[in-house]
């Protein structure tokens, strides 16, 4: 695709940024944000003309590319019939998206809520485990990110909990990490087991019968990509119907082809009470999000009211975004391709690369859905200094890739539709940018 930009627009919205946006999760004065002119599948440009590779799909979200042809003549179709609803209406491609959502996660459900994105789908889920329970309390890890509403950032286990803790009844624990283990395991069978000890430990030690659910991200995304080891899922999934608690699956950002799956706990042989979706359903392109419920759950509100709604709920732009979106990975074999690209080209040449680079202690991931845990020595397995992450994500730019990485990590998360030549020049790219940082350090 070639298209001209002004450069002198590139400087206005830096200029217009600097002056009256305020970031999320920053200090402000120190920002100097990338200016992002416009994007078409795996890439993104400049105003300059500078091209970048996608391997952050933004914030893990644009599963399907940037501006995909079908996801924009959809919202576009949808804007001349009727661009905003209210959501105590019916509308068909509200309808026509819940259905295709349903198809997706499969026959254990039969509604969706949906959401204005990832936080309110998940206040939404524990609003509902609450009130079918009639208990208060929710468990979820310390290695998770849930969003930022209030009870999805208390529930939330990393440092953007402390200081918005004003959420009631929230009870954290570790989760299953092998590689960093706060178990001492040695096996990923020694991790699932002792994972799960502990965390009946802390289910009788709060009190079952106080405990409405557990909220896990079936994989923990932005905590590392932290793929549960054989059992767990099941064995959270047999504590929870021991004691009556509900599961959430939290797959906000594992869903929809991330993993290979269209939801992540397909691959798990577990069936949640619970999901929260958003991100990759539409990839973004309009704000949506959703709770998908099973008939025991959705029954429980035939003769009660549900206390809870938004006035953006169902928008009918983001479900014909959703109707677009789904439709066109069906078509195009996305989610599978996906999973293949995982197994035949991202899973071997990122072990290639970490054997060639000391810095890579861990290489974990499956699906477009990587993480490379960085270190400054493979046997302590300390994580490397901020500044190396820093230099790092600096030289991977001035090759033409823009990544995402988060503490001493660099995720490898490219869009569900990358192909195996992209893959191949941010392979080649990631080499130099690892040569380039271990020749510096």
């Amino acid at each position: 695709m070639t298209t001209t930009f002004d450069p002198a627009d590139g400087d206005r919205a830096l200029q217009l940024d600097s002056s009256h946006v305020f970031h999320s999760w920053s200090a402000q004065g120190a920002l100097n944000p990338m200016v992002i002119a416009g994007g078409a599948g795996s890439e993104v440009w400049d105003f300059a003309g500078n091209r970048y590779l996608d391997f952050s799909s933004q914030l893990v979200n644009t599963n399907i590319g940037h501006q995909h042809p079908k996801v924009i003549a959809g919202i576009k179709a949808q804007a001349d019939v009727l661009a905003t609803v209210a959501p105590a209406h019916a509308n068909l491609t509200r309808g026509e998206a819940a259905r295709r959502v349903l198809e997706a996660a499969g026959p254990a459900f039969s509604k969706v809520f949906f959401t204005n994105g990832g936080a309110d789908a998940n206040e939404n889920a524990v609003r509902l485990a609450r009130l079918v329970t009639g208990r208060d309390k929710v468990l979820s890890t310390y290695r998770s990110y849930h969003g930022n509403t209030g009870a999805a950032i208390v529930a939330t286990g990393d440092w953007r909990r402390m200081p918005n803790e004003y959420a009631r009844g929230h009870v954290h624990f570790f989760g299953p990490f092998l590689y960093r283990s706060e178990f001492w395991a040695e096996t990923p069978e020694q991790e699932s087991e002792r994972a799960l000890h502990h965390l009946r430990r802390v289910v009788q030690a709060e009190g079952p019968g106080t405990i409405a659910a557990i909220l896990l991200e079936t994989v923990p995304g932005t905590a590392g990509v932290l793929v549960p080891p054989p059992g767990y899922l099941e064995g959270v999934r047999a504590l929870c119907d021991e004691y009556g608690i509900l599961l959430i699956l939290d797959e906000v950002m594992a869903g929809f082809g991330r993993t290979g799956e269209w939801f992540a706990f397909h691959g798990s042989g577990v069936t949640p009470d619970l999901v929260t979706f958003a991100k990759g359903v539409n990839s973004g392109y309009v704000p949506a999000g959703g709770v998908v419920i099973p008939p025991a759950i959705a029954e429980v509100f035939d003769e009660r009211v549900f206390p809870g709604g938004l006035t953006y709920s169902g928008h009918p732009l983001a479900m014909g975004a959703i109707v677009a979106t789904i439709d066109a990975m069906r078509e195009e074999g996305i989610v599978e391709n996906a999973r293949a690209i995982g197994a035949e080209h991202l899973a071997p040449g990122l072990e290639a690369l970490a054997e060639r680079h000391p810095l890579i202690g861990e290489v974990r991931g499956l699906g477009v859905f990587w993480a490379l845990d960085l270190v400054t020595d493979r046997a302590t397995r300390e994580p490397v200094a901020p500044a190396v992450v820093g230099a790092l994500k600096t030289e991977l730019l001035k090759r033409g890739l823009l990544p995402f990485v988060a503490d001493n990590r660099l995720h490898v998360v490219p869009p569900c539709i990358v192909t195996a030549d992209e893959v191949s020049r941010a392979l080649e790219i990631y080499d130099e940018a690892f040569t380039a940082v271990a020749a510096a350090v």
